[in-house]
């Protein structure tokens, strides 16, 4: 088979095509017999909207090089993602803010980083400190939010898509929720046990999303009052769930898809360095994990969670 052209089934349709290209575009797109589409599946890149890392590249780090930023998109391309939003999370409100203009200076350099980086995810400091619920986020540095960080945000990232996870009973959050739609950016919910009362408020003052649900909350949760049941019950939030079959166990991963229509739910791998890289020791921000041969992200000695090393494509398939 020419490397001009290849065959495979449509990602939608499951219809066997065959795709043209030149050097930079797709040429045309006709159908394929069904030996010639056998075993290939055709689609768009992939997007995620919250990639901590990738490929042995902390973004969590100050002394990232244009190259090794480089070298993680080219890692998450092969690995099926085309396109991120760069998510930083918590840390003191200074440093971070040095962190994303340091990045943002970067992909302005690269036309390469440019058409793979669409925008931000800011993860924090702005959630809860309750254990459990902080996750690997450092409690030490979480704090209220105001609608002075979003315009210190936006005048760093101007018109780029800009997302910020937070937890709606912080105070200040509300105030900070109008200020953010009103300068378009995303508000989702996340790292939070807030009230269903809470939920409902942040979502009629302009929160739209939720930070993969099911994770950033305590193993062992009240049955007949918790962060997922109330999340379930707020119209509104489209949902973000982590396919890796290591966040979510199947039977809770499947209940999901009964609960909630297709349009509130959307997948994400919140994959830190470990991805797309061998076993080992990494960091996430100021965090020594280490990873083994069953591919989970602990803290050394620990057997909780703290990040993932899930691929794109990887999710894809075990969704």
């Amino acid at each position: 088979m020419s490397a001009q052209q290849i065959a495979g089934r449509h990602y939608e349709s499951g219809s066997p095509i065959r795709v043209h290209r030149s050097s930079e575009s797709i040429t045309s797109i006709e159908s394929a017999s069904e030996t010639a589409a056998r075993g290939r599946w055709l689609a768009p890149g992939l997007l995620d909207l919250q990639i901590n890392g990738f490929g042995g590249i902390d973004f969590q780090q100050d002394d990232v090089s244009l190259d090794g930023l480089t070298e993680a998109v080219e890692a998450l391309t092969r690995a099926g993602c085309s396109r991120i939003l760069l998510t930083l999370i918590t840390d003191s409100w200074p440093r971070l803010l040095k962190r994303l203009k340091h990045y943002r200076g970067m992909r302005e350099k690269s036309e390469r980083l440019r058409r793979s980086i669409l925008g931000w995810h800011i993860e924090g400091p702005f959630l809860s400190e309750e254990p459990g619920f902080h996750g690997a986020h450092d409690p030490e540095h979480m704090r209220d939010p105001s609608p002075n960080d979003i315009d210190e945000l936006k005048a760093i990232v101007h018109d780029d898509p800009l997302m910020i996870t937070l937890a709606p009973e912080r105070h200040g959050s509300l105030e900070t929720i109008h200020s953010a739609v009103r300068h378009g950016v995303t508000v989702s919910l996340g790292h939070t046990n807030a009230s269903a009362t809470r939920l409902k408020e942040a979502v009629k003052t302009g929160a739209t999303g939720f930070t993969h649900l099911g994770n950033g909350c305590p193993k062992e949760l009240d049955r007949s009052d918790n962060i997922l049941w109330r999340v379930w019950d707020t119209p509104g939030l489209t949902v973000s769930l982590i396919p890796d079959q290591i966040h979510l166990s199947p039977p809770l991963f499947r209940a999901m898809h009964r609960l909630l229509p297709p349009e509130r739910l959307y997948y994400t791998t919140d994959a830190m360095a470990a991805a797309g890289a061998q076993p080992g020791r990494f960091t996430l921000g100021k965090l020594d994990l280490e990873v083994g041969n069953d591919r989970i992200v602990r803290a050394p000695g620990s057997r909780n969670l703290a990040g993932s090393a899930l691929q794109p494509i990887q999710g894809v398939f075990r969704a």
